[in-house]
């Protein structure tokens, strides 16, 4: 069995400049590490008419039960502007006891700490009673239509169970062991598009301008107290990301006005009845102002929590043991694919320090590598007693 060291490995992987939707040849790198330990490797490739192809993968070791899965994504955001970076983005570095490199926080160092934790694991007890498994996408960081939520489809179609999902996400705010996610909040988008009547600046009486309807619209929505929380969540909260008016005339008043919001939801809420609600106040404030409008929604999710369970506060301990760090149960952040995955298995989340994910010179300590490292080989074993 070969040894695979955490930092090597992160180094590897993020070598492959896989920009969401592109996948570079880091899936095929990961299958190949993964069968050199054992494990039977399915690659899945989705795709339709709209979106992108996506290369995903699914590997096992064992048959048995209970089946302990991790799972993670090889994608990445773009690095932006190379030359704001200290170092090349896809050719990581160590600088100050840091590895530096785009997706060393987010998240192929995560993917690297518990195949090298799997591999630890496997030398002290090759024969053990249960399957590991590893549930790995390239469509994370993009509209996720051909990752994981297709992954989880065919596993339910081939009758696969997993028993436990470990979702390696960036999940400390500032200090590894801070943060363990048993949930998330629902994600809705909305763009909302205006029309009126358009003509000359100067006669106001004959037209109707799109964009005073459009801001009566903004400020309704916006002044809306969706909720206060509750205990596992906080309270849902909308923004507006846009605001579009396709117009470069000073003495016209245009035909249309578009914006574009987003909701963070806890469990008062669904997608369904969120988007009734909008579109209710919207329809109102049109026919008020006599208007035309459309309305799309992109939903990414309902909110979901998992209850702590027995695996949950075993990695409580764990973690708290490793770190000196007492974790709290959190459900803050943005939407991950714990979302899809929580449909066919209790999930947690927990990954490294996320306060460089998605930034220039976005870097992990060294430090914090082994930890996880350690915490993910610890939870192996005693999942596994």
């Amino acid at each position: 069995m070969p040894n695979i060291d955490e930092l090597k490995l992160a180094k590897e992987l993020i070598s492959f400049p896989s920009i969401t939707p592109k996948d570079a040849g880091a899936i095929n790198f990961l299958s190949k590490k993964l069968k050199s330990l054992g494990f039977r490797c399915k690659t899945l490739e989705f795709r339709d008419k709209k979106s992108k192809p996506i290369r995903n993968l699914y590997a096992r070791l064992g048959t048995k039960q209970p089946n302990l899965c991790y799972a993670g994504h090889t994608d990445v955001v773009p690095p932006g502007n190379m030359n704001d970076w200290t170092v090349n983005p896809f050719k990581p570095a160590v600088k100050k006891k840091h590895l530096i490199g785009r997706g060393a926080n987010d998240m192929k160092s995560s993917i690297a700490c518990f195949v090298s934790a799997v591999n630890k694991f496997l030398k002290n007890k090759p024969k053990f009673n249960g399957s590991i498994s590893f549930l790995i996408t390239g469509d994370e960081e993009g509209y996720a239509i051909n990752g994981t939520k297709k992954v989880v489809e065919y596993l339910k179609k081939k009758g696969e169970k997993i028993n436990f999902c470990i979702v390696g996400e960036p999940t400390n705010p500032n200090k590894l062991g801070e943060m363990i996610k048993i949930g998330r909040r629902g994600s809705l988008t909305g763009k909302i598009e205006i029309s009126g009547v358009q003509g000359h600046v100067a006669y106001p009486q004959l037209l109707n301008n799109p964009i005073n309807t459009l801001v009566s619209i903004c400020k309704k929505l916006k002044d809306k107290k969706l909720d206060k929380g509750n205990k596992n969540f906080q309270p849902s909260n909308l923004e507006f990301t846009g605001i579009y008016v396709d117009n470069k005339a000073h003495n016209v008043i245009p035909a249309k006005a578009k914006a574009q919001f987003n909701i963070r939801y806890n469990d008062f809420h669904t997608a369904k009845s969120l988007k009734k609600s909008i579109s209710s106040i919207i329809k109102n404030l049109c026919k008020k102002n006599n208007c035309k409008f459309k309305i799309e929604y992109l939903a990414n999710g309902d909110s979901f929590l998992t209850k702590p369970n027995k695996t949950i506060y075993l990695a409580k301990k764990i973690i708290k043991k490793i770190t000196k760090v007492n974790p709290k149960f959190s459900t803050t952040g943005g939407t991950s694919d714990a979302r899809f995955i929580r449909k066919i298995s209790p999930c947690l989340e927990f990954g490294l320090v996320n306060k460089t994910m998605h930034k220039v010179d976005e870097c992990v300590s060294i430090s914090d590598l082994k930890k996880l490292t350690d915490i993910y080989k610890n939870i192996l074993i005693e999942y596994f007693k």
